[in-house]
């Protein structure tokens, strides 16, 4: 069944109008028609059935509301601190890691990142990004929208506070624990907050990663082999999906 983002504030209203992206969508693409049935969701975890009222058009698509659907079973929060890749795979993280249930995503521009980019052009990616968050949401399902925040300088990101609960982050420099073992401890004590950091193409830095030990971050390995940057992410994500649901 189709299903439409309708933020929350527009829920109180005796009927709902799709309007933008999502009337172009439900009136041109999927080519819905009067008294067709779909699903509309908030961002916040809530959905509801809804019939199209009239016929659509891509100015707007009027619907009638229906029963809400059953909510979702709690799963951890999980946020994915991600040095931002080069090329396209930024893309790809944020839509993947939406179907493996990420709350949040901050991208993070590391001394190695390739990527530089001005204030308006953050902005840009920031709203491109959130955009493939939303339509990863519409395919897999999933009724709480990440919310993806604007690129930071990690050094920037680290003295504005680390997330709370387990920290942990993907590294190569000897010493560290098997994420494994690390998340099995997180299980046992009922941990329901997690990040995951995730450094760019060359790993951190020495410093960096030495400044997010210095934070808290526990160092993890994800296993012998050296998996590039987008595998890292969805592999550590997964993991903790799996330990800690």
């Amino acid at each position: 069944m189709a299903r439409f983002f309708l933020p929350p504030s527009e829920w109180a209203a005796p009927a709902w109008e799709l309007r933008g992206d999502e009337a172009h969508h439900a009136a041109k693409v999927l080519r819905l028609k009067q008294g067709d049935s779909c699903i509309v969701f908030d961002g916040c975890g809530r959905a509801a059935r809804a019939v199209v009222a009239e016929p659509p058009r891509s100015s707007g698509v009027l619907l009638v509301p229906g029963e809400e659907c059953p909510p979702s079973p709690p799963v951890a929060h999980l946020t994915l601190c991600q040095a931002v890749p080069k090329g396209a795979n930024m893309d790809l993280i944020i839509q993947k890691s939406v179907e493996l249930g990420v709350s949040a995503i901050i991208p993070l521009v590391t001394d190695r990142t390739i990527v530089r980019l001005n204030a308006r052009e953050a902005e840009a990616k920031r709203q491109k990004w959130q955009r493939i968050a939303l339509e990863a949401c519409k395919q897999c399902g999933q009724n709480t929208l990440p919310e993806v925040a604007l690129p930071v300088p990690f050094a920037e990101w680290l003295r504005g506070g680390i997330p709370e609960g387990l920290n942990i982050i993907a590294s190569l420099v000897p010493g560290v624990w098997p994420v494994r073992e690390v998340l099995e401890t997180a299980r046992s004590r009922s941990i329901r907050h997690a990040s995951l950091l995730v450094g760019p193409e060359g790993d951190f830095t020495d410093r960096e990663t030495a400044m997010a030990l210095e934070e808290g971050f526990v160092p993890v390995t994800l296993g012998p082999i050296v998996l590039r940057v987008e595998t890292a992410a969805f592999f550590g994500l997964a993991a903790m999906r799996y330990a800690l649901d």
